[in-house]
């Protein structure tokens, strides 16, 4: 009986302590997270440390290199990343990297250590003219709430994904839904996602929306009041009238200020929607997917009967356009004053095409956003609220993966960064669920004494990439054996 038990044994798992679901984990096999392995009977970081070079290229062009051999005097350009440290959880120890310096003669200090966020989204921006669903409407991937659609800003759609109440104040199946698109969407992939009452999306940072199976080209160069502004003196003398179609700011350039100074002549037209100054009008459609991100595919539904006394007159022309130039029409008013569409005038298809060209390139942007105040301090600081001010007043530097960090004013330490700025797959995630992100404060030796800094573990860089972290020497910036080929 005893063999059989024997013969039955299994493996014994140590237990993981980098977040809190604590996995028992057997040799040779990783934790929930993908990110922790059993080794030999110790528990080590899987990915390498992430060591950023800053002299390759000019400016502050950043290079990420997993591996690299490194003399003892060739590490001014240097700078540890929080990309594959290891987490001060459960929070009372210091980070896993505390590394000394000199820049110009200063001593610094950099607290490296990658964060366990349950208190963290991302906000989308999305480059276009099109409605993809009403503001506060319901973001879903894969069938569950993970967010909603924000107000607009020019030319783009906003949308918020993610935050606490998506991750943990949900259903399960909610929370892990909104914690893998998270990932998905900071590590730059590709994430569908479904507007309640809207469009169907795809998005990914860096890359071009995809709205209802629609690849999304031009961001508008502006409304259309911005676009009569900009192009009036394009116009001049090539054509009588000029309608910029859009689905908040429609503008008309005999109307218009722009117009006025330059000496138009007024045409008598009439436009539907609510005037708000001298060529400009609000609401002369709906929203939707056509011109200038309204629902109309006929532009002429905007335009009610034209006014002889004001200036119409059989042969006075019209071009009609979007914001981006995508749209566009040229039309002549016949002897009943009903616009007739003929074919465009090159000269005027060349101001269309200037139109085109001021657009820039439709893309999404992520931007990664977490509440960095919690107890992770703890490993930066014995005295957590110090290291808090120190941010708050510009003496205490924040990065994520070596890029500077924007901190919100007020409370707390609460940061957000530009994901496709950061190394490739910076961003992990535990199965809480939270989003594990790199976090970096750098601040002079003197103040990090100042802050109860855990003055201790400070090392220097040098003997960082050479030896490695807690997570054990296989685990290291420069592997046992590396020739420096890597």
């Amino acid at each position: 009986m005893s063999v059989k038990r024997e013969q039955r044994r299994r493996p014994e798992k140590i237990r993981c302590d980098a977040c809190p679901v604590m996995c028992y984990v057997a040799e040779g096999q990783t934790g929930a997270c993908d990110r922790y392995a059993n080794q030999d009977g110790r528990i080590v970081r899987c990915d390498p440390l992430t060591i950023l070079d800053r002299r390759i290229a000019a400016g502050d062009e950043i290079t990420p290199f997993l591996a690299m051999h490194v003399e003892d005097s060739d590490t001014a350009g240097l700078f540890v990343t929080a990309v594959g440290s290891g987490t001060t959880y459960p929070d009372y120890k210091p980070a896993p990297f505390v590394v000394e310096r000199r820049m110009d003669g200063v001593d610094f200090v950099t607290v490296v250590t990658e964060a366990i966020f349950s208190y963290c989204g991302a906000k989308v921006k999305i480059d276009t003219d099109r409605h993809i669903g009403p503001e506060t409407a319901t973001v879903r991937s894969g069938g569950e709430s993970v967010g909603h659609v924000m107000t607009g800003e020019y030319g783009s759609r906003m949308l918020s994904l993610g935050g606490v109440d998506h991750l943990t104040g949900g259903s399960k199946a909610e929370g892990r839904v909104t914690c893998e698109t998270l990932l998905r969407l900071c590590n730059g992939e590709a994430v569908e996602l479904a507007i309640e009452g809207g469009s169907d999306l795809v998005v990914q940072a860096g890359e071009p929306p995809v709205i209802d199976g629609q690849v999304e080209a031009r961001m508008r160069v502006g409304c259309g009041s911005a676009a009569i502004g900009m192009f009036a003196s394009q116009w001049v003398d090539l054509v009588d009238e000029v309608v910029v179609v859009d689905d908040h700011i429609t503008g008309v350039v005999s109307e218009h200020q722009a117009g006025k100074v330059l000496g138009w002549p007024d045409t008598g037209i009439r436009i539907r929607g609510r005037r708000s100054t001298p060529g400009r009008y609000f609401q002369v459609a709906g929203a939707g997917l056509g011109w200038g991100g309204t629902d109309i595919d006929d532009p002429l539904v905007i335009l009610e009967e034209w006014n002889a006394r004001k200036g119409a007159r059989p042969g006075l022309s019209m071009l009609m356009v979007s914001t981006t130039g995508e749209h566009s029409g040229y039309y002549v008013l016949d002897e009943n004053l009903m616009p007739q569409r003929r074919d465009m005038p090159p000269e005027l298809a060349a101001s269309v095409a200037l139109i085109g060209e001021n657009c820039e390139p439709a893309l999404c942007t992520v931007m990664f956003m977490g509440g960095a105040g919690g107890s992770l301090r703890s490993g930066a600081t014995r005295n957590p609220i110090r290291l808090t001010r120190s941010v708050q007043e510009g003496r205490t530097r924040v990065t994520c993966g070596g890029v500077p960090a924007y901190v919100w004013p007020g409370g707390g330490i609460t940061i957000m960064v530009d994901v496709s700025r950061m190394p490739d797959r910076s961003f992990g995630s535990v199965p809480t669920p939270a989003i594990v992100a790199p976090v970096e404060f750098t601040v002079t030796r003197a103040e990090y004494r100042a802050l109860g800094g855990h003055d201790e573990a400070v090392r220097t860089l040098d003997d960082i990439v050479n030896t490695g972290g807690e997570y054990g020497a296989d685990i290291r910036a420069v592997p046992p054996g590396d020739d420096g080929a890597g």
